[in-house]
């Protein structure tokens, strides 16, 4: 597994999505996307549940072939019936846990490597390369049924990269890990980048999302927006957001008319993200709450982007 600079991978585009359409019957579960994944970067892929990331997540894998449109995988491009040029060269995560828990970790590494047709020696190779990237201090012998989630997350990190892929596909990989598993787990994603792997990932975590260098966010199968997580800010929000903590717990009556004020109302724990409409004033919320600016965040562009018309 060659250890290159990331900060220098971004020569070409790994991944190259060219006006993706996915039909089933007059269903458009995928129409019209582009977008491209620079080499080496962390390429968040986001959207709600149905909105076309897994459509799209299963034609880059050469899983699906799409009704139209070009897809093409560190200079592969997807022929159907050559899937298995494009599998090369993926290694999928899937947010369902991928192992079995009847078999041991070396019997799990084992078959996947089977699976991509690694040769035994290369199998070791990569197998002990990649312990070392994860810190895996485990028993091979040790069945997977007795693992903790997050070495389980970490077998199944390794399993997915055992044929040494350019590109490493995470479907909500911290699903029901704890939140010191998610950390961890993020920062193995970065020391991934650091040795000239791709990655591309989806998360419904926002915190997690800050960490990726460009993100594209699904709506109803198509692409609404593409850019880095400050580029999304910037371009979603063109006025002051600010933060209103209640004095007193609102009624439904009270939330209903600032609501009916604003461009954005949305919880944000014991707080309120507030945009108010043109021409309003804040002073009626400063009566009834403590006021202060804030700048957005990822969740903010999410609601507003992916939410905002429902």
């Amino acid at each position: 597994m060659s250890n290159v600079n990331a900060a220098n991978a971004n020569s070409y585009h790994i991944v190259e999505v060219k006006n993706l359409n996915v039909v089933f019957g007059s269903f458009f579960a995928v129409k019209d996307v582009s977008f491209f994944v620079n080499k080496g970067e962390i390429f968040g892929f986001l959207g709600a549940n149905g909105a076309g990331k897994t459509t799209t997540i299963r034609v880059i894998c050469g899983l699906l072939c799409a009704t139209s449109g070009e897809v093409i995988v560190d200079n592969e491009h997807f022929i159907p019936g050559k899937e298995d040029i494009i599998k090369s060269k993926v290694g999928y995560m899937s947010q369902r846990f991928t192992l079995y828990n009847d078999l041991t970790i070396k019997e799990n590494l084992a078959f996947a490597a089977a699976i991509h047709k690694v040769p035994r020696k290369t199998m070791q190779k990569n197998k002990s390369e990649l312990f070392e990237l994860v810190k895996i201090d485990r028993d091979e012998s040790d069945l997977v049924a007795d693992l903790p989630s997050g070495i389980k997350q970490q077998i199944a990190l390794v399993a997915a990269l055992i044929h040494n892929p350019t590109l490493v596909v995470l479907d909500e990989p911290t699903a029901g890990v704890s939140p010191a598993s998610r950390a961890q787990f993020w920062a193995l994603i970065k020391r991934l980048t650091e040795i000239g792997k791709t990655v591309f990932v989806t998360t419904h975590y926002m915190d997690e999302a800050e960490n990726c260098n460009r993100i594209a966010l699904m709506r109803s199968g198509e692409l609404i927006a593409v850019g880095s997580g400050q580029e999304l800010k910037q371009n979603t929000f063109k006025q002051q957001i600010y933060s209103i903590t209640p004095k007193n717990e609102l009624t439904k009556e009270q939330i209903r008319d600032f609501s009916q004020k604003c461009d954005l109302f949305k919880p944000y724990g014991i707080h309120f993200h507030v945009i108010p409409k043109d021409g309003q004033s804040m002073g009626d919320f400063e009566t009834i709450a403590n006021v202060e600016n804030v700048t957005p965040s990822l969740e903010d562009v999410f609601v507003q982007l992916v939410e905002g018309d429902r």
